[in-house]
């Protein structure tokens, strides 16, 4: 097992003389879709999409942490049911401590020479969404004057818009705790940001409450989670994405784009497309999808993330 981990890992082995310490170390495309290893710097994350002994568990923990020269591996649990288990069954889903090696309680990594804080045991969410890494350089490329950052989570796309030049940008997240986080994401690059900037509640009200302000942006960015219950009912991507791109338009400035971000792999990109089509179409607005991104080169013949940016009339 040893032999077939290390040849995995060696074909990403130029990542970090490219500035990227933090990437998918061997996906599920590799591995008859059982698990996949993420490398944030010395430390690994481990998650496990089939059901293990434990005693299998820690031997392929150790297996990954010996191929990939890390100092230690966190362990998490993805059964399908992951989304729905996660607020009862936490600490079996994500054990805090690693399963094998050194604890890290927080790493430094790197994702095209930009700094971010990873925490291995915190959560089945680390910190950052590796397969995101190509829409955050194209947002840090093109970032425009005013930038709308939705779902925010630690603000990795508010981070690189802000390297990239952009002059204002919002971070919204119902998470004070995801966005102290990425206040502290921003002040690894050394970038300053007002308070005002990180605005704490859910996207939906924001939304509406920036278009009464009459605030627009040039670019929205939209990466919402593919499942969520919250005040106002379940939110389901497949069916919902549609009226909440309508919305995003309404903050739109003319000529600006929207950047829509699925995780999901039961969605084709052509529905994706549809969708986000069609609810931009209620808005009587025009588009066309500009540009269509999906997962880095460490995600060999992954299809499960869609991110297509929009141009706006």
């Amino acid at each position: 097992m040893l032999d077939s981990l290390s040849h995995l890992l060696a074909r990403r082995a130029h990542l970090p003389a490219q500035g990227t310490t933090f990437y998918r170390g061997i996906h599920t495309t590799e591995t008859a879709g059982e698990f996949s290893l993420d490398v944030a710097g010395d430390t690994g994350v481990l998650s496990l999409y089939a059901d293990l002994s434990p005693q299998k568990e820690a031997e392929l923990a150790e297996a990954c942490g010996k191929a990939a020269g890390l100092a230690g591996i966190y362990l998490k649990r993805r059964p399908p049911e992951a989304r729905h288990a996660a607020n009862v069954e936490r600490d079996w889903l994500s054990p805090p401590d690693p399963i094998w090696g050194e604890a890290q309680g927080e790493v430094t990594a790197l994702e095209n020479g930009v700094p971010f804080l990873i925490r291995p045991g915190a959560d089945l969410s680390i910190g950052l969404f590796a397969d995101a890494r190509p829409a955050r350089g194209w947002v840090r490329q093109q970032a425009p004057a005013r930038v709308l950052n939705a779902f925010a989570y630690t603000c990795g796309f508010g981070v690189n818009a802000s390297l990239g030049g952009a002059e204002a940008v919002k971070n919204v997240d119902l998470s004070r705790k995801v966005l102290a986080w990425g206040q502290e994401n921003y002040a690894l690059s050394g970038v300053s940001a007002p308070e005002e900037d990180f605005l704490y509640g859910d996207v939906f009200d924001w939304f509406r409450r920036l278009e009464r302000r009459g605030e627009t942006f040039d670019l929205v960015i939209l990466d919402p989670p593919s499942f969520a219950r919250g005040k106002a009912g379940i939110w389901r991507a497949e069916r919902d994405y549609g009226r909440l791109a309508a919305l995003a338009a309404a903050v739109t400035a003319p000529g600006g784009q929207i950047m829509t971000l699925l995780n999901h792999a039961s969605v084709s990109l052509a529905s994706f497309e549809r969708m986000v089509r069609l609810g931009l179409e209620e808005t009587g607005r025009r588009s066309r999808a500009a540009e269509s991104l999906g997962a880095g080169e460490d995600f060999p013949g992954a299809t499960h993330l869609k991110a297509v940016v929009w141009a706006l009339d």
